[in-house]
C-alpha cells in the first residue's frame, strides 16, 4: 500500500508541474514573427499587422511580455486576426522589406511612428489591403489591450 501511495504522489506531483505547460499548449501559443516574414504573411492571409515595437533595456516591455502576451484571451484573440511581429529598431545591420523596398531599423521606426518617436513599447497596427496605420504607446495590461484589439479588428473591417 505504501508503495502505491507513492507512485500517486509521484504522479501527482508531475502533472501539478506539467500542468500549466500542457494548458499552455492546449490553449495555443503565440508565435512571434520577424518583420519581413511577418508582414509578407499578413499581405498574404489579408490580416492585420501587430507590431510589438520594444528595446532590450525597455522594462515596460518586459512587463507587457509577462503581463499581456501571456494571457490566453490575448493569445487566441491575435493568433486569431492578427500576425504577430516583434520589432527592435535599435538592432543594427538588418533590412526591413515593404514590397522591393528596404529599410534600417531607424527608418521603418520612423516610417511607423510618422517622424513623431512614441517611445516604448508602441504596439503599430498596420492594415496592408487598406494602406492604413494606428498606433497605441505605452504598456497595456490585458483588460486594456483585449479592448484595444476589438477596436483594432472593427477598423479593419472599414473598407
Amino acid at each position: 500500500m505504501k508503495y502505491y501511495l507513492r507512485i500517486v504522489s509521484c504522479l501527482c506531483f508531475f502533472a501539478a508541474l506539467s500542468f500549466p505547460l500542457l494548458a499552455q499548449t492546449a490553449l495555443g501559443e503565440m508565435k512571434w514573427y520577424g518583420w519581413n516574414e511577418g508582414y509578407e504573411k499578413a499581405v498574404k492571409e489579408g490580416k492585420i499587422v501587430l507590431v510589438d515595437a520594444y528595446t532590450d533595456w525597455c522594462g515596460w516591455c518586459k512587463k507587457m511580455d509577462r503581463d499581456t502576451y501571456s494571457k490566453p484571451e490575448v493569445i487566441t484573440k491575435i493568433n486569431q486576426h492578427f500576425v504577430p511581429v516583434k520589432f527592435n529598431p535599435e538592432i543594427e545591420g538588418v533590412k526591413y522589406k515593404i514590397g522591393e523596398q528596404e529599410f534600417s531599423g531607424a527608418e521603418l521606426y520612423s516610417i511607423l511612428t510618422q517622424g513623431k518617436p512614441t517611445g516604448f513599447p508602441s504596439t503599430y497596427y498596420i492594415y496592408p489591403a487598406l494602406r492604413k496605420l494606428f498606433y497605441d504607446a505605452g504598456y497595456k495590461g490585458p483588460e486594456q489591450f483585449m479592448e484595444i484589439l476589438n477596436a483594432a479588428i472593427e477598423e479593419g473591417k472599414k473598407q
